[in-house]
């Protein structure tokens, strides 16, 4: 039997498409084989690149694998990468916003953007990629559920911050 171990580290890489990606543990060594379906219990269907990551992790014979994700914190979000509709609202504004209940319409990462619906209105929310990433995601599903905060965009209403609604209810 194999002993779990508490690692912190960063995601290295992490494709929804293939199921899997790597996290690189702080202290060094192997790559740590991270599963789609860790991901599913924590109660996301992707993480972002260079996200930081608390998880328990064992090794198997096909090398170290993560087993549960305790914590994930998105990346820091680079100024040139903020969507320039955000660049002017402070980050304290948004929190102020409240977090509403909605699912994903659909969602093209490839075009780094998507759709929503919040739970109760007619109107689409917009859904930008770096949006998504700043929220610690990196690709979402149709029917995914979720948290948002909205704000009135210059082009309608638009997501300003994104949780995986298993996140949001804790």
């Amino acid at each position: 039997m194999s002993t779990s171990i508490r690692v912190s580290g960063t995601v290295k890489w992490f494709d929804p498409v293939k199921g899997f990606g790597f996290v690189m543990a702080d202290g060094g060594g192997e790559d740590i084989l991270l599963h789609i379906n860790v991901l599913r219990n924590f109660g996301q269907n992707s993480v972002a690149n260079d996200s930081r990551v608390d998880i328990v992790a064992c090794r198997t014979e096909r090398g170290i694998q993560a087993t549960e994700i305790v914590s994930i914190v998105p990346p820091e979000r680079e100024k040139s990468a903020e969507l320039g509709e955000l660049a002017d609202v402070p980050r304290e504004a948004i929190k102020q916003v409240a977090l509403e209940p909605a699912r994903v319409k659909w969602f093209d990462r490839a075009k780094g953007f998507g759709f929503a619906n919040v739970f109760g209105r007619d109107e689409d929310v917009f859904l930008h990629i770096e949006v998504i990433r700043a929220s610690g995601l990196a690709d979402l599903q149709p029917g995914e559920a979720l948290a948002v905060r909205v704000i009135d965009g210059k082009r309608g209403r638009m997501a300003a911050e994104v949780l995986a609604w298993d996140a949001a209810t804790e």
